[in-house]
């Protein structure tokens, strides 16, 4: 039965990216990105409508051809005449102004239209010099050239490259790769992106230890965004993300050593990830540019992601490669799936404050329902983008009772995180992210308020034509209570520190349009507190191999 839905669920993402393509290649919906040859970035082409002696030279051709040849500048005016002809694809001279500072000069752009038509961000124009977006507009018309359809906008700002967009309200870098489909309508832009793993783990491969297990499954996850310009200085966006986890991955999750958090059949999980919930965010928010330096916006998610934590693991380009979820994912990222969150933030220049009331608990044991709001939690963020190749941000938050099987026990987390992004040449790149997480709660009687349980994350991934490698390494300190280990054997407070190291190959083995097929593996050691050899043995490993689809890179 689970083959079956896995089957299911690989044939639908494929229908879909194939109907995604089908309406880029149709008329009128959206530019091509894949049939116009890249121009250099400083290359500007003439427009005739807004030069009056080519207009005349043409009309001269067109009347008085004989007496243009009996001139001493036949040559010259057919030299002319050949170099537009050759840069205008559409056969129509006034329908070629793509000169970047005529798009934004209303004196020679078409004052006969709004301005929200012609309206594109500085970023979006010279997004980067070493990816100028491609563009086929040779069935475009001067009335179909609406700018907001050659591409999507950051989700909060109409100044900013969608590139940036992480998860929730999070930054990527601008210059972070973006996988998926974009597909347009008249007013609306849509894009849609996902990652599904079918994969073999086997954890505790040499069984030195007792908690092992191994798996077949498909971890997954598929998102679709969308949004539409309001007015001149409005965006309205929506997010929606599912994951299909409940179905491959049952109840309990898939095998994980060390790994911690949230419940099945009212026993905590442990040595286990836990499937996500069939609707992992709906969200809408709407974003109202103040100047080109700075906006001011509002979301809503029921389920969202607060401002607490980096960009969550399954959206970091460091991480894309990985089936797995970090261990240390409570203590970095895991309020990702939040049932009710209301964030409000402000942009100034290449900083961002943000601030989150959202519901403390973590997702209950039924993926399917929608749990209870309560916004009984707070958050708030700091955000800065120093370059197109930084993304950093530190964040703070209290969260109410998120296990609900320790409903009296309160986090105050703190994270701070660097993630770092570089293209290469032959659609190449280089990602790497540095996160450290703390958890502060009381536990037992008489614990001091400066302990805490430390995290670490620094992971990287590096790609070239059709391979990558990437490897992730980590230190959690894990308590007995996350690792259902007796007080009374290991002592009350009892911390244990784990490391692991994972390193990976993914490698494309077909592609189908846009559409792609990759093979990996990837191996992991782990090391942890000697006391717990009894339980896991010394070091203990896990591999898995898998087939990963995955909507290729989009070429800006």
């Amino acid at each position: 039965m689970k083959r079956f839905v896995i089957l299911i669920m690989l044939s639908s993402f494929f229908s879909m990216a194939v109907n995604a393509q089908d309406m880029q290649n149709m008329p009128g919906m959206s530019m091509n990105h894949a049939t116009k040859k890249k121009t250099t970035s400083g290359k500007k082409i003439k427009n005739a409508q807004h030069n009056p002696s080519m207009q005349n030279h043409q009309e001269n051709m067109m009347q008085d051809s004989a007496s243009m040849q009996q001139s001493g500048r036949v040559q010259e005016k057919d030299n002319m005449m050949n170099m537009n002809r050759s840069s205008d694809t559409t056969k129509q001279p006034d329908d070629m102004n793509m000169d970047h500072s005529m798009m934004h000069d209303h004196s020679t752009s078409d004052s006969t239209k709004p301005d929200s038509t012609m309206q594109m961000s500085d970023s979006m124009m010279h997004r980067k010099n070493d990816h100028p977006m491609d563009m086929d507009i040779s069935n475009q018309n001067h009335s179909g050239m609406n700018m907001d359809m050659m591409n999507m906008d950051h989700a909060y700002s109409l100044n900013l490259p969608m590139n940036r967009d992480g998860s929730g309200t999070s930054w990527l870098p601008d210059a972070s790769p973006m996988n998926g489909y974009m597909f347009h309508t008249r007013k609306w832009s849509y894009m849609l992106h996902g990652n599904i793993f079918l994969r073999y783990t086997n954890q505790d491969f040499t069984h030195k230890g007792s908690r092992g297990d191994d798996k077949i499954d498909a971890p997954n996850w598929l998102m679709l965004m969308g949004q539409r310009q309001v007015a001149k200085n409005g965006l309205f966006h929506f997010n929606v993300m599912m994951s299909f986890d409940p179905l491959t991955e049952s109840g309990y999750g898939y095998p994980l050593l060390f790994q911690s958090g949230e419940s099945w059949n009212g026993k905590s999980l442990v040595d286990r990830q836990h499937p996500h919930d069939l609707f992992s965010e709906l969200s809408v928010s709407y974003s109202q540019a103040l100047s080109k330096k700075s906006d001011i916006y509002f979301y809503l998610g029921y389920p969202g992601e607060p401002a607490l934590g980096p960009v969550a693991f399954m959206h970091r380009p460091s991480a894309m490669y990985n089936p797995d979820a970090p261990i240390s994912h409570h203590w970095i990222d895991a309020t990702h799936i939040t049932f009710g969150v209301a964030t409000l933030g402000i942009r100034l220049g290449d900083f961002k404050f943000e601030g989150s009331s959202f519901t403390g608990r973590e997702p209950n044991e039924n993926r399917y329902n929608f749990d209870k709001p309560r916004f009984d939690s707070w958050s708030g963020r700091l955000s800065y983008n120093p370059s197109e190749n930084w993304a950093l941000q530190v964040s703070h938050g209290f969260i109410k009772s998120p296990e609900e099987l320790n409903p009296g026990e309160n986090v105050y987390r703190t994270t701070a995180s660097a993630i770092y992004s570089l293209p290469l040449a032959n659609d190449g790149w280089l990602n790497a992210t540095a996160v450290w997480g703390l958890n502060k709660s009381k536990r037992y009687e008489g614990q001091k308020d400066t302990e805490g349980e430390n995290a670490f994350l620094l992971e990287g991934s590096w790609r070239k034509d059709k391979l990558a490698v990437y490897s992730r390494y980590e230190f959690t300190q894990k308590s007995a209570e996350e690792l259902v280990l007796s007080e009374v054997t290991y002592g009350q407070g009892a911390l244990f520190p784990v490391h692991a190291f994972t390193l990976g190959l993914n490698y494309d083995l077909l592609h189908i349009g846009q559409t792609r097929l990759a093979g990996g593996g990837q191996y992991t050691i782990y090391h942890a507190d000697n006391r717990l050899n009894n339980l896991y043995g010394k070091n203990p490993m896990g591999f898995e191999v898998y087939l990963r689809l995955y909507p290729g890179l989009m070429k800006m």
